[in-house]
């Protein structure tokens, strides 16, 4: 990830250095770790058999409260906030007035009026002020948070003893405010790596100790720091999309992506419904999955071929070590989605076969994230 400006930096800085980081890449106004020293399949495989800490403070979160914080929400976003109650959160995405995609938001309800939207890269806080007119609402960026992401099926081992919160018993998408070895915190069960994972919020002036106090006692479990570039491989495994990487048309649809679930169509108005409603079944393309028979990442970017005909795009792509694949995250014409069709993928010279497959890539019934007892 790159960006031309950094006006953010992590606490953690050091840190990444000692681990090998040369902080070169940025993301979201915020240099970041993108690869350490460590070898990022090793790194990888940590997380998918004991944990990784990623420090993703990259993320903005925004502070927003009021009388009307609830009706702004449901104006500005494709969701129903309503249906979320305290202490849950749910994935939005956020669309103009045309039904394109401009960003997808992680909305915490805090309960009492109070929200906390966390996004990436997208054009949320430009969408704020404008919708906002007439609605007593108030929202302001939180630049002194930080957020530490333990992943892994040994996370809630690593941090149970540490914290009065039982954690065990918090759902996936569940938050709450609590401390951790002492310190005030607020902890979430998710994540970006398909694994079971816990996300700790906390003032710049705790990360480093929280940082350091995480590592130490997960030590004996094997955990480790892990760099952006092991993130990468984990979200492409587990088919997580990451706007704007992974939406090739400048007014993608959540249609297009396949995040009708983020879309509550019978919400009685917000931007951008009506448009969604006018191009709802005119998809140009839907999301899918490729494994490319060769053993290389291919370049995104790269024409995906059908009987000659150009069909789509590759967008985001790994080489998975622990899945022995070469995967891509790609956008196909429709009528070309079907489980199995063969495509060629063209990546500058070469030429690659391909297949269609289910997604997510790695655990395809996110058994690791939602066990089977807690779908009960």
């Amino acid at each position: 990830m790159t960006s031309a400006t950094i006006l953010r930096q992590s606490i953690l800085n050091d840190r990444h250095r000692e681990l090998g980081s040369k902080l070169e890449e940025s993301w979201n106004d915020m240099a970041i770790p993108q690869h350490y020293a460590t070898d990022p399949y090793m790194e990888t495989e940590t997380v998918r058999t004991r944990a990784g800490l990623f420090d993703v403070s990259a993320l903005k979160i925004i502070d927003l409260s009021g009388p009307d914080s609830l009706a702004f929400l449901n104006k500005l976003l494709t969701a129903d906030i309503a249906k979320i109650p305290a202490g849950r959160s749910m994935i939005s995405s956020i669309v103009d007035d045309e039904g394109g995609l401009i960003d997808d938001v992680l909305v915490y309800v805090d309960g009492d009026g109070k929200f906390r939207l966390s996004h990436g890269g997208g054009a949320l806080e430009e969408a704020l002020p404008v919708v906002a007119q007439g609605f007593d609402v108030t929202f302001s960026r939180d630049n002194d948070v930080h957020i530490l992401s333990l992943q892994g099926p040994l996370a809630l081992d690593i941090l149970s003893p540490h914290t009065p919160m039982v954690l065990k018993d918090l759902p996936y998408f569940g938050h709450g405010k609590t401390t951790l070895f002492g310190i005030p915190v607020s902890l979430a069960r998710g994540g970006y790596s398909a694994e079971r994972g816990y996300e700790v919020f906390c003032a710049a002036k705790d990360a480093v100790f929280l940082w350091d106090k995480i590592l130490e006692v997960g030590k004996p479990f094997g955990a480790m720091p892990v760099s952006w570039d092991c993130l990468d491989i984990v979200r492409v495994e587990g088919s997580l999309l990451f706007f704007p990487f992974d939406m090739p048309h400048k007014d993608t649809t959540p249609f297009e992506v396949l995040m009708d679930w983020s879309v509550d169509l019978s919400k009685p108005d917000f931007r951008g419904k009506a448009a969604l409603l006018a191009r709802k079944g005119t998809e140009r393309t839907h999301q899918a999955g490729l494994e490319v028979l060769v053993a290389k990442a291919i370049t995104p970017g790269a024409k995906i071929f059908k009987d000659g005909a150009e069909v789509g795009v590759v967008n985001s792509t790994t080489y998975s070590r622990h899945l022995m694949k070469s995967l891509a995250l790609v956008s196909l014409r429709p009528d070309v989605t079907a489980l199995g069709t063969a495509l060629t993928v063209v990546d500058g010279d070469e030429s690659f076969e391909a297949n269609v497959v289910r997604t997510p890539f790695y655990d395809p019934m996110r058994l690791r994230t939602h066990p089977l007892e807690e779908r009960a």
